[in-house]
C-alpha cells in the first residue's frame, strides 16, 4: 500500500482515484470520437496522438480529480447514501467545469472545443456516478480482506479492532484475539472475541489463514512467544506491534501505555539540516505570496471586526513556541474585549464570548491569517502543532505525558491535528490532539506538509471543521 507522510493509504482509495482518471479520459475519448464521426479514424488518431491533446487530457483529468477530492468524494466515511454521492458529484463537476472554463479563457489553445466538452460532461458524470453506486452496493469492497489476529487483550489491540470495524474500506478483518493465559476463550471483547490462547498462536494462524499478527500483550515479560513469532515472520506472516499498527492506520501515536523506549527506538523523529532549511524556505515563500494574495481579505475582515465591536482589530496573545520560548501570536480578534476578565479559558464550540463576525471568521479560519507575520518573523511555521498559552502548557505537562515534545518543532498556523480533529477544549481532547502532533513530528516532511495544506484548503473552502 502507498504511504503519505508515514500514513497508510488504503488500496481501494488508490484504485478509486486511478479508476476516476480512466473514466474521465474515457468520457473525453468517446466525446472526441463522436465529434469527429466514427468513420474518420485518421483524423481521430492524428488528433489524439498530438502532444497538445495529451496535455489537454491531463489538465482535464487533474482538475476533475482535484474537484472530486475537495468535495470529499474520496472520503468513504461520508459516501454512505446515493443522494450524498449524487449531490457531491454534481457539485464537484460543476466546480470542475468552471475551473476548466476559466483555464480555457486564459489559454484558449488548451480547450477541446465546445462540441467535445458538451458531449464529454454528461458521459463523465454518468460513468463516475455508475462506478460509485456499484462500489456502494459492494460495500466499498475490493477483493479479499487482509485477515488480522490480535495477540493479547491490551487496550491498544481493542482500540484497533474498534477502529477497523468502523472502516470497512481498509479491507481489513479482525479474526479474533488471543488471551494471554488462555482462560477466557469465547469471551466477546469487540466483535469477534477471544478465539484462543497465546500458546495456540501457530495453529490458529494456520487454520484461519492469518496474514497479519498484531501484538497487544498486557504483560510481555515471560509471555512473548518469540520462537513462534519468528517462525511466522519467516513464513511470510506480517508481525507488528499494536502501537505501530495503530499509528500507521489512524495517523496518530496513541499515548495509552506508550513507553519511552518505543519513542526512542522507533523510526522517525529525524530532522536533518536540509529538511529544516527547506521547510523554513518554503514557509517564507508561501507566507510572502499568501500575504500579497490575502490583502483584500485582510482589509475586509479588519473592517468587519471594527464595525461590530470596535478596536483593537488584532489580538495579541502570548504563546509557547519552539524549545519552550514564548512569543506574541497575532490573530484577528474574534471575541469581545472583556472575554477573559475572569481569567484564561479554553475556546470551545458555542463559546458565548465569540462575536458574530468572530464566529464567521473562525469557521473559515480567517482569524488565523495575521499569523503569516509570525511566520515571517521566524516564530511560527505554516504547518506544525498549534501553539498553546504558557498558563495551559504548565498544567498540561503535568497531566499529559510527553506533552513537552511538541515544542521540538516550530508551532504552525495549521497542522495535522487541526485537519484531523476538532478544537481541544478539555484535557482529554488535548491529549488526542497531542497524539496527532506526535505523529506529525515523527513523520515531518514536505510531502506531509503538502497533505496538510490541501486538507486545510478543503476546510476553509467548505467552512466545516475537522473530521
Amino acid at each position: 500500500m502507498l504511504k503519505i507522510g508515514g500514513q497508510k493509504v488504503p488500496t481501494p482509495l488508490i484504485f478509486l482515484v486511478a479508476t476516476d482518471c480512466v473514466l474521465i479520459a474515457t468520457g473525453i475519448l468517446l466525446a472526441t470520437i463522436v465529434r469527429f464521426a466514427v468513420t474518420d479514424y485518421q483524423s481521430i488518431f492524428s488528433y489524439l496522438l498530438s502532444w497538445e491533446t495529451v496535455f489537454r487530457f491531463l489538465l482535464a483529468i487533474l482538475i476533475c480529480v482535484v474537484a472530486l477530492y475537495f468535495n470529499d468524494l474520496y472520503d468513504f466515511c461520508l459516501m454512505r447514501t446515493r443522494n450524498e454521492i449524487l449531490v457531491r458529484l454534481f457539485q464537484a463537476f460543476g466546480v470542475a467545469c468552471l475551473a476548466l472554463a476559466l483555464s480555457y479563457y486564459i489559454a484558449p489553445d488548451l480547450g477541446f472545443g465546445r462540441g467535445i466538452a458538451a458531449l464529454a460532461a454528461p458521459v463523465i458524470l454518468t460513468l463516475t456516478l455508475g462506478w460509485r453506486l456499484l462500489r456502494l452496493k459492494q460495500g466499498h469492497s475490493l477483493g479479499a480482506s487482509e485477515r488480522i489476529l490480535i495477540m493479547g487483550t491490551g487496550p491498544a489491540g481493542i482500540s484497533i479492532a474498534r477502529f477497523i470495524v468502523t472502516r470497512p474500506e481498509l479491507q481489513l478483518k479482525v479474526v479474533g484475539f488471543l488471551d494471554e493465559k488462555g482462560e477466557n476463550i469465547g469471551k466477546s471483547l469487540v466483535n469477534p472475541g477471544i478465539v484462543g490462547g497465546v500458546a495456540d498462536l501457530e495453529s490458529i494462524v494456520g487454520a484461519e489463514k492469518i496474514n497479519h499478527v498484531v501484538i497487544s500483550l498486557l504483560e510481555r515479560r515471560g509471555r512473548m512467544p518469540v520462537r513462534e513469532l519468528l517462525h511466522l515472520k519467516f513464513a511470510g506472516v506480517r508481525v507488528e506491534d499494536a502501537h505501530s499498527f495503530y499509528e500507521r492506520m489512524t495517523g496518530r501515536i496513541t499515548l495509552e501505555h506508550l513507553s519511552p523506549s518505543w519513542l526512542i527506538l522507533s523510526d522517525g523523529f529525524r530532522k536533518s539540516a536540509f529538511l529544516t532549511w527547506s521547510k523554513r524556505a518554503t514557509d517564507v515563500a508561501i507566507s510572502l505570496v499568501a500575504f500579497m494574495l490575502c490583502l483584500p481579505v485582510f482589509a475586509g475582515v479588519a473592517i468587519a471586526v471594527w464595525l461590530e465591536s470596535g478596536s483593537p482589530i488584532l489580538f495579541r496573545q502570548e504563546r509557547t513556541g519552539l524549545r519552550g520560548r514564548c512569543f506574541q501570536m497575532l490573530k484577528f480578534r474574534s471575541m469581545y474585549n472583556d472575554a477573559e476578565k475572569a481569567g484564561p479559558q479554553w475556546a470551545a464550540d458555542g463559546d458565548r464570548r465569540i462575536t458574530g463576525v468572530g464566529a464567521w471568521i473562525r469557521k473559515f479560519r480567517f482569524d488565523e491569517l495575521p499569523q503569516i507575520i509570525n511566520v515571517l518573523r521566524g516564530e511560527m511555521s505554516i504547518i506544525g502543532p498549534r501553539p498553546e498559552r504558557p498558563e495551559f502548557v504548565s498544567m498540561l505537562e503535568e497531566h499529559i505525558p510527553y506533552y513537552g515534545l511538541r515544542h521540538s518543532v516550530r508551532p504552525g498556523i495549521t497542522g495535522w491535528a487541526q485537519v484531523k480533529y476538532q478544537y481541544g477544549a478539555s484535557i482529554e481532547e488535548t491529549k488526542t490532539k497531542l497524539e496527532y502532533d506526535l505523529f506529525y513530528i515523527k513523520h515531518l516532511s514536505i510531502m506531509l506538509d503538502l497533505v496538510v495544506l490541501f486538507e486545510t484548503a478543503k476546510v476553509m473552502l467548505s467552512g466545516r471543521g475537522a473530521k
